[in-house]
């Protein structure tokens, strides 16, 4: 049996961050998963960030409300979901991808947790479980699927090897350049094909 695993942000959504980044005008936002492998260093710098600025979740919500799928997205998700069964694997957070996930049709998403206080303050976070995105597809192979994953950036890597099958995903020029043993596709219509192939 079957499973494909999706990352969410730069493959199916545009990357939350950045989007929060330019909506605020705070070019620092900017820095994601495929410019720091270290999730957690990251997290503490965005934190830090956010407290600067007095930016909280009801703002963020309010940004990520107007952000849209990537173009062509839904239509690949719905026809993938016609075939097999398909899961999203994502670092971000509840709060941040509800809005998102109503625009996709309501995919299963496996994601984290932000810590929030009565405030509106974002305080810190809480990950499902350490190497998050690993650590579901091997739960997921522990219960008789095989894998199929895609993604883009450093903290998706993992997932993609640990499968029968794994494909990066409009990638950086380094992760590509760096890892070239990972097919790498551009389009939703390859990267498509490519997974029926491997179904």
């Amino acid at each position: 049996m079957n499973i494909v695993c999706l990352d969410l942000e730069g493959v199916l959504v545009p990357e939350i961050w950045v989007a929060v980044s330019e909506a605020a005008g705070i070019p620092a936002l900017k820095k994601t998963t495929r410019d720091e492998p270290d999730y957690d260093k990251l997290m503490r710098f965005r934190l830090e960030i956010l407290r600067e600025h007095g930016l909280g979740l009801n703002e963020i919500q309010e940004i990520i409300g107007g952000m849209e799928p990537l173009p062509g997205a839904r239509r690949f998700l719905d026809t993938l979901r016609e075939q097999t069964q398909v899961i999203i694997i994502s670092d971000t957070f509840t709060q941040f991808a509800a809005p998102l996930m109503k625009k996709l049709g309501w995919p299963t998403i496996f994601c984290n947790e932000l810590e929030v206080s009565e405030s509106g303050e974002i305080t810190g976070y809480q990950l499902r479980t350490e190497r998050t995105k690993y650590s579901t597809v091997r739960a997921l192979q522990s219960i008789g699927f095989d894998t199929i994953a895609s993604g883009d950036s450093f903290n998706d890597l993992e997932m993609i090897r640990a499968g029968k099958a794994g494909f990066l995903f409009r990638t950086t020029a380094q992760i590509r350049e760096n890892h070239p043993e990972i097919p790498a596709y551009e389009t939703y219509d390859a990267l498509l094909l490519a997974i029926q192939a491997a179904l």
